[in-house]
């Protein structure tokens, strides 16, 4: 079961960090702060303290999975779990960031080293407007910013686990193509116009193997699929 156990702390340079080879699969980290907290490509991910739930979940899939297809998997259930809180539509943007109207709420990192997969997810929850980063790549908002509600956060990560748990489950059976109807409802890419070692081209949606299939237009015909 996700969550058993939770190891919780008030402070840490990342909660990657505080899970290892020697803890069960399903074992959770969360902080109330992190010191050195970090996304996809090494960008920084900050929030001041007590505001955003930052968590990270060891998994153990089996040898020769498509460990890079985790980002979705975690960054779908952080999506339904931003659903039932907010009640409304939520996209993923491929490969790893949750909006809400376009902003940025939620991002996920997966992390493979000493044979299992760290999974992290930073998801903005009661930080108000003036708290979140004005210089953010993507526009961000957190739960309180969009309904104007402060919410527990230890219930925000119950509900999280549960999704979490259910589309790892979903995934370790059928792999992504178990998912991917639920994927590509709230594909945030599909349809648009994205830049591609500095071309454009328009992005047609999420593969079954969790890849970024583009119409690259005059530039080169036919499909190109992106690895996340």
């Amino acid at each position: 079961m996700f969550g058993s156990p939770v190891r919780r702390v008030a402070s840490c340079e990342s909660t990657q960090l505080l899970l290892g080879p020697d803890d069960p699969e399903g074992a959770v980290a969360v902080a109330d702060v992190q010191t050195a907290g970090r996304g996809r490509l090494g960008r920084v991910w900050t929030a001041p303290p007590g505001t955003a739930l930052l968590c990270s979940t060891l998994l153990r899939p089996p040898a020769g999975s498509r460990i890079a297809q985790l980002s979705l998997v975690g960054g779908l259930a952080a999506a339904q779990a931003v659903e039932a809180a907010l009640g409304r539509a939520v996209q993923l943007k491929w490969p790893n960031d949750v909006l809400v109207s376009s902003c940025k709420v939620a991002g996920v990192l997966a992390e493979a080293r000493d044979g299992v997969v760290v999974l992290g997810i930073g998801l903005n929850v009661n930080q108000s407007a003036a708290e979140l980063p004005a210089d953010a790549r993507i526009e961000a908002a957190s739960l309180r910013t969009i309904d104007g509600a402060e919410r527990d956060r230890d219930v925000l990560l119950t509900e999280l686990l549960v999704r979490l748990e259910a589309a790892y489950d979903a995934w370790l059976a059928g792999g992504l193509a178990s998912l991917h109807g639920e994927l590509t409802a709230r594909d945030a890419l599909a349809g648009k116009a994205v830049s591609v070692d500095g071309r454009l081209a328009r992005a047609l949606g999420i593969d079954q193997d969790g890849r970024l299939v583009l119409d690259s237009g005059p530039v080169e015909s036919g499909e190109v699929a992106l690895v996340s």
